[in-house]
Parts: structure tokens; C-alpha cells; sequence
């Protein structure tokens, strides 16, 4: 599970504590979901493997897990205010991969479903 119940427990909380339910729409929390993973990309921006390597052991590596954590949190509202299990949601979706990408036809390839023969 990526997030327990406990502490999803301790998000809707802190949320609820602070009164942010009244701006936390879904289209809003889509929204500002999009927001954190863009600024997630934004960190490997221009950067070389090498450097990314690099910062990934050093002391930028705690900035990577707020902007990872802050993506969590958005999708896990989401979720909630949604009623939708991401586990079942993810292992349905697994599925439908599964059918799309047969493991024979697409083994060390990376183009789209719709372009392998």
C-alpha cells in the first residue's frame, strides 16, 4: 500500500484541522496534483544522469522526497474524496496492460501498443 490507512487518516486530519476541505475540489486537487508532479520533473530538468546521480546521494536528495511526498499527499486526496481504491485501481489497470503490452510482443521495446507489429 503506498499509503497506509493511518496516515491517510493523519492527511485527512490535517486537512480537515485547517478547513482546506472547502477549496480541495476534486478539479482543484487534480489540479494542483499536476502542479506538484510537474515541479517533480522540474528537479531532473536539464540535468545530466550523472548530476541526478549525484544529487540523489547528496543534500538535495530530501528536496526529491518533498516534491515525491507532495505528489502523495495530492493523489491520495484525490483518492479519498473520490472513494477510489488505488490498489484496485492500479491492479485493474495492470490488467489492461497486460492484454495491451503481451510481455512476448514488447519485451526490451519501447515504442506505443499501437505501433508494434
Amino acid at each position: 500500500m503506498m499509503i497506509d490507512e493511518a496516515l491517510k487518516q493523519k492527511l485527512i486530519a490535517f486537512r480537515r484541522e485547517r478547513d482546506w476541505e472547502q477549496f480541495h475540489t476534486p478539479k482543484d486537487v487534480a489540479i494542483s496534483l499536476s502542479i506538484e508532479a510537474a515541479e517533480l520533473l522540474e528537479w531532473f530538468q536539464w540535468r545530466r544522469d550523472e548530476e541526478v546521480t549525484e544529487m540523489l546521494t547528496g543534500k538535495k536528495r530530501e528536496a526529491l522526497e518533498d516534491e515525491i511526498a507532495d505528489v502523495a499527499v495530492y493523489l491520495t486526496y484525490l483518492c479519498h474524496d473520490l472513494d477510489v481504491d488505488l490498489a484496485a485501481a492500479v491492479e485493474r489497470k495492470m490488467h489492461k496492460n497486460a492484454a495491451k503490452y503481451p510481455k512476448d510482443r514488447v519485451k526490451g521495446r519501447s515504442d506505443k501498443y499501437n505501433e508494434y507489429s
